[in-house]
């Protein structure tokens, strides 16, 4: 066989396997989209799909109670956690890219914590004369980038390891909870019952204006990141290949730290703590298309986003008319997976 013919046979599997993967990547589009019909039928008024369907797209005999509930009460929450999932999946994607670490996420370093702390501290002071609706998200918000200026110090830091980055945010992040559990200590039972709720994540307060801005901060912030797709798979190959390659690796940690800083702060500002999203997509999107960021990107947020609103299905479906908090759920499937990341290295090894 010719070199011509070998290159041709190269390309033709190699365009053979991107085909593949964006037929991966548009079966989790698809499996996204049923699950946002699901969530919006799910709840104490149960709607059959074809009802969403055709309250959604407006086609066809409707109720006026119907359209009331699936755009006025569901799709807002709907949205969010397709929003939410979205913004962390693309975060943890990223931060495990920047640190070459399957553990690291927006959550693990101490972001999550910190945006909890920030609430908790809002409530406990009666949000300064600021209405709570505001003042809540904008504590979180605050100090979600607090915790964020500390990483960027250390990613600014010449000489610095990337063990030394994921240690200071699992710094943080105790150090937020103990001053969370402070907060709680010191509250009264009312004010404590607000700060435990508000952790574990919900999607009730969801509105319109705050779909809104967080649907344009991760989209903004998604486009963004994968202007550098190529600059962020070279960086998954190592440091040094990546800068012989010509990124300056400096420059883009900080960028790509900023970005997912920003997107995170603003998704958890308004649903509260939310955890292992950010470490579970990443690592089905992984297993299913690779690490080309082309595809890997895309697929994180996919899996992200179907993950939260699988969770608020659930959520809403454990005791029919009961509404869990949805960080519940998302930690009792990232646990085990947690786990199972923990024991598989040594699984391969034997």
């Amino acid at each position: 066989m010719t070199i011509a013919a070998r290159n041709a046979e190269a390309i033709g599997e190699h365009r053979l396997r991107e085909r593949r993967r964006w037929r991966i990547v548009l079966i989790f589009f698809i499996l996204m989209a049923i699950s946002l019909v699901l969530d919006i039928a799910t709840g104490p008024s149960m709607l059959s799909p074809s009802e969403v369907v055709r309250s959604l797209t407006g086609i066809g005999v409707r109720e006026t109670m119907t359209d009331s509930i699936v755009r006025g009460l569901r799709l807002p929450m709907a949205l969010m956690a397709l929003c939410v999932g979205a913004a962390l999946g693309a975060g943890g994607a990223q931060m495990q890219t920047l640190l070459n670490n399957p553990m690291a996420s927006p959550y693990t370093l101490g972001m999550a914590a910190a945006a909890g702390f920030g609430a908790a501290l809002v409530l406990a002071v009666g949000g300064l004369g600021i209405d709570a609706m505001i003042a809540v998200p904008l504590g979180a918000f605050v100090f979600a980038m607090l915790a964020a200026l500390f990483l960027f110090f250390l990613a600014s830091m010449r000489q610095i390891a990337t063990e030394t980055i994921i240690l200071g945010g699992i710094a943080l992040l105790f150090l937020f909870q103990s001053l969370l559990s402070l907060i709680q200590f010191l509250s009264s039972p009312e004010l404590s019952q607000q700060i435990l709720f508000w952790l574990f994540g919900s999607l009730s307060k969801a509105t319109w204006p705050t779909v809104t801005l967080t649907a344009a901060v991760t989209a903004i912030c998604c486009v963004l990141l994968m202007a550098d797709c190529w600059k962020l798979t070279a960086l998954r190959m190592g440091e040094m290949r990546a800068a012989s390659l010509g990124v300056n690796v400096r420059l883009l940690r900080m960028k790509v730290l900023i970005i997912v800083a920003i997107m995170t702060a603003t998704a958890t500002s308004f649903v509260g703590v939310i955890g292992f999203i950010g470490l579970v997509a990443p690592h089905i999107a992984r297993m299913t298309v690779g690490e080309d960021q082309r595809f890997f990107l895309p697929m994180s947020i996919l899996s992200g986003a179907l993950m939260l609103s699988a969770a608020s299905i659930l959520s809403k479906s454990i005791v029919p008319g009961a509404l869990f908090p949805v960080g519940i759920v998302t930690a009792i499937v990232g646990v085990p997976f947690l786990l199972w990341l923990i024991f598989a290295p040594k699984r391969r090894s034997r």
